[in-house]
């Protein structure tokens, strides 16, 4: 599925609509909310769900090649994370629901964890 058939099987808010939706091809997703972990095991091309908005999660969702990051909960970066965000051209969301249950949709909808 594409970034705006994610956004929708989920209920997200796009928060960086500078950057496109409709491109690539999102089969693997991660959660995690320690970074670190997320740095060892994240699926490059993959999307990351986590509660975590600060600086950090940009970086590391460049350096483990991630495509887009879902804040679940209602969790909002501030501006100075979107605009690094469109400069990597990490697309980001926001969602309502809880990590778990933002998981649960992916998967429903095809996502699936990285295989080891």
């Amino acid at each position: 599925m594409n970034l705006h058939e994610l956004a929708n099987a989920v209920g997200a808010v796009n928060l960086t609509p500078e950057l496109p939706l409709n491109s690539g091809n999102i089969e693997l997703g991660y959660a995690s909310d320690l970074l670190s972990d997320v740095l060892a095991s994240a699926p490059s091309g993959g999307v990351l769900v986590t509660i975590q908005v600060h600086m950090n999660v940009i970086a590391v969702a460049v350096h483990a090649g991630l495509v887009a990051v879902i804040f679940a909960s209602d969790r909002k970066p501030d501006e100075e994370v979107r605009r690094r965000a469109i400069e990597e051209g990490i697309v980001l969301f926001m969602a309502p629901e809880s990590a778990f249950d933002i998981v649960g949709k992916l998967y429903a909808s095809g996502v699936r964890g990285p295989q080891e």
